[in-house]
């Protein structure tokens, strides 16, 4: 559990290492041992003659074979994605999205009906929806106002059941990066697996937790390929993590979940990642751009700063602008049921085309109502 801290002394504590050496098979669920001391009897040795499958040796109606299942192994992915992380392989566990990294950690560490996790809502919906699949008791710790997290809540709420606390930086839906100093207090007080979301890490000017991996063995970061790399209809996405709970994520996971497709498509992809980097960029730059527009119109009482490839803005009536925006075919969240969101509405930035037709549109509503 999170250690009792004296907030007066915060700064000086967090330059410490957890005292408590971490191990994650304390952590896991007694019936999933058994599942990752399983033994492998099909040798790691090359193989000629694949017999063991049940494939169709006869090949497929395709010009390019796909008769043969993936090979779960992938390291030839796991290696272009390392040297992408600066991580070794054995750092990376690999995912049909994020959510099949989520869904996995549950299945790993969380007895249904007995352990809790945490979350810190505004956040990534997916982490409560997987716990409420599986039975998992969610305990919340709402963001501040700064939507920044709220460590003293954080420490009451943990107890010797409680396996992960989940957060998200830069944070969906509200667009800001955590607090580093936060983050590495909670890796260092907390005895259980911190997860970090960082899907739109791309588009922050704050660097990815990815270094400190070989200083915190309790930390996980889930990553894609959907957002920054343009490539959602890959499913792919990862998990990094020390190896040992790497090994165990592997054990457990259904195999074949990343398609031949998907892994040859993904190492075309990363062969052009100057054209990635541009796109980034490209889409900083119109973000930027739209806030500064956005500031300008007077029913938008508030701009949030955003990390990501979305604005968080607050207006005076979010139901009757989304709805607007939907009549004439621009699809927009309002997430005001959410806390410290009261008629707010996430914003994707679009091409140039579409964040021109929405501003236009913003326009036109201005007009007809005020």
């Amino acid at each position: 559990m999170l250690k009792a801290f004296n907030l007066a002394f915060y700064f000086k504590i967090i330059i410490y290492k957890a005292v408590m050496a971490f191990n994650i098979n304390h952590l896991l669920r007694p019936n999933i041992e058994k599942i990752v001391n399983q033994k492998n009897n099909i040798s790691k040795n090359e193989i000629k003659i694949s017999l063991h499958k049940n494939e169709n040796s006869l090949g497929s109606p395709l010009k390019k074979w796909y008769n043969r299942y993936p090979d779960d192994e992938q390291n030839n992915l796991k290696q272009a994605i390392a040297a992408l992380k600066n991580v070794t392989t054995e750092n990376v566990f690999l995912a049909n999205g994020t959510n099949e990294s989520i869904e996995i950690l549950y299945k790993c560490f969380c007895a249904p009906e007995k352990d809790n996790v945490i979350i810190c809502p505004p956040t990534y919906s997916q982490f409560e929806n997987f716990a409420d699949i599986y039975n998992i008791e969610v305990r919340k710790a709402v963001l501040l106002e700064n939507f920044q997290l709220d460590l003293i809540t954080l420490e009451n709420l943990v107890d010797t059941h409680t396996k992960i606390i989940w957060l998200c930086s830069p944070n969906n839906p509200t667009g800001n990066s955590l607090n580093l100093n936060d983050i590495e207090f909670v890796l260092n007080n907390f005895n259980g697996l911190v997860v970090v979301d960082e899907a739109y890490i791309n588009f922050s000017a704050q660097k990815s937790l990815t270094a400190l991996l070989k200083e915190y063995d309790n930390l996980i970061i889930l990553q894609t390929f959907s957002i920054a790399w343009g490539l959602a209809g890959l499913r792919l996405a990862i998990a990094l993590s020390n190896p040992n709970t790497i090994t165990i994520l592997n054990k457990v996971k259904n195999t074949n979940t990343i398609s031949t497709v998907s892994k040859e498509t993904a190492l075309k992809a990363f062969e052009e990642i100057g054209q990635v980097n541009d796109m980034i960029k490209l889409l900083v730059e119109m973000r930027i751009a739209l806030a500064d527009v956005f500031k300008q119109i007077p029913f938008i009482i508030k701009v949030h700063d955003s990390d990501a490839n979305f604005i968080l803005i607050e207006v005076d009536n979010a139901s009757k602008l989304t709805d607007y925006l939907l009549s004439v075919q621009i699809a927009v969240k309002n997430v005001s049921h959410l806390p410290n969101c009261h008629n707010c509405i996430r914003i994707t930035v679009g091409n140039e085309k579409e964040n021109t037709d929405l501003v236009d549109a913003l326009s036109n509503y201005l007009e007809m109502h005020y």
